[in-house]
């Protein structure tokens, strides 16, 4: 498929909405925060609703990256063989139905890949790992979830230190081993799906960030909110910098590309043989 574009358009990112019913009347909605990092990082943010599964490619056709925002919902645990442990926490199954499916796709297309939070868990769960559904009851594990009674910019917060890993992707990016975050969540990883690569941890052993070395593309995964007033976080902008890059290289090759996307086919062997 070809594209007309303006030489100097900038990168189109997809944004996979959540939904919301207000009133009697489902929307379709996404963070404005999200969308701003996106520009932050020199792309155009493109929101979409629900895709039907033969409607994805010609999605992608679209796309130069994909952001996953993360969401006040949770991952559903039927994704990932649990029942639901606490009915009163929000789900969107909506969003599941059609982000799970479609993340296998991005990755073995080689799209830049920046999927956060709720993102970040529906990566893993989509690959096959699993969640813990309330970190704070598992084991040894500290509570990761921010207090609603406080101001978003006390939730937002530094809430603790992360160590990433030695020679990883996360710390290339940022040039740094340990920085803090901030941390609003209560799902949180459990097991890796194979073939993910963990890049950073909590104090407390917490898998705060992970990628996909075997993917074509660029890709990172992360627990915590960079997006959160990203323009006055060094670190943030660095990994945002970092998927503006990923996207811009990926749009300036997409005239010049000979070969097709990657097989799914290919991406799941590598997972099995990794």
């Amino acid at each position: 498929m070809t594209r007309n574009m303006a030489a100097n358009s900038p990168p189109i990112v997809l944004v996979p909405a959540c939904n919301r019913m207000l009133g009697e009347h489902p929307f379709h909605i996404a963070g404005r925060k999200y969308l701003e990092a996106v520009r932050l990082a020199g792309a155009m943010p493109l929101i979409v609703p629900r895709v039907e599964p033969e409607e994805f490619e010609a999605l992608l056709d679209l796309a130069d990256g994909v952001l996953l925002t993360g969401s006040p919902s949770n991952v559903h645990p039927r994704h990932f063989g649990e029942e639901v442990h606490d009915s009163s926490l929000p789900l969107d199954p909506l969003r599941d139905d059609w982000t799970l499916p479609l993340i296998p796709l991005i990755l073995a297309r080689g799209l830049p890949l920046l999927a956060i939070c709720r993102g970040a868990q529906e990566v893993n769960v989509a690959l096959g790992g699993t969640l813990y559904q309330a970190v704070q009851e598992a084991g040894p594990y500290a509570d990761h979830r921010a207090d609603d009674e406080q101001p978003a910019a006390v939730q937002y917060g530094p809430a603790h230190a992360l160590h990433a890993v030695p020679s990883g992707l996360l710390a290339g990016i940022v040039g740094r081993t340990e920085f803090e975050v901030n941390s609003v969540h209560g799902q949180g990883i459990k097991v890796l799906a194979p073939g993910l690569r963990a890049e950073a941890h909590a104090p407390d052993g917490l898998v705060e960030a992970f990628t996909r070395p075997q993917a074509p593309g660029f890709n990172l995964c992360v627990q915590w909110h960079p997006e959160w007033r990203a323009a006055d976080n060094p670190v943030s902008m660095q990994i945002l910098r970092a998927f503006g890059h990923a996207t811009r290289e990926y749009r300036r090759q997409f005239r010049d590309r000979v070969r097709g996307p990657l097989p799914v086919e290919a991406l799941a062997a590598s997972t099995t043989e990794s």
